[in-house]
């Protein structure tokens, strides 16, 4: 699963060739989650507040990006790394 981002010490990443729709997951504290690239919302798993504010902010500025690693990893292709929150 290539990582695409770390931040504030969540990693985000993406798996080649997975299922519908497009997602990205996110792992902080021992902790993980499928966050859906449209619409941002957590299909599977949980976060504090703060970390899923977090990587919503994040993924909100980064969708076309996302959306375009989406595509890539479908494919099989390598995501592109995608900037952090600063």
């Amino acid at each position: 699963m290539p990582e695409i981002c770390r931040f504030f010490g969540i990693v985000i990443s993406m798996f080649y060739d997975d299922h519908d729709p497009p997602h990205f997951h996110a792992t902080y504290g021992g902790k993980s989650a499928k966050i859906s690239v449209k619409g941002l919302r957590v299909l599977e798993g949980k976060f504090s507040k703060r970390a899923l504010r977090l990587i919503k902010e994040w993924a909100k500025k980064n969708q076309k990006k996302l959306m375009e690693d989406w595509e890539l990893a479908r494919h099989g292709k390598r995501p592109s790394k995608i900037q952090p929150l600063d």
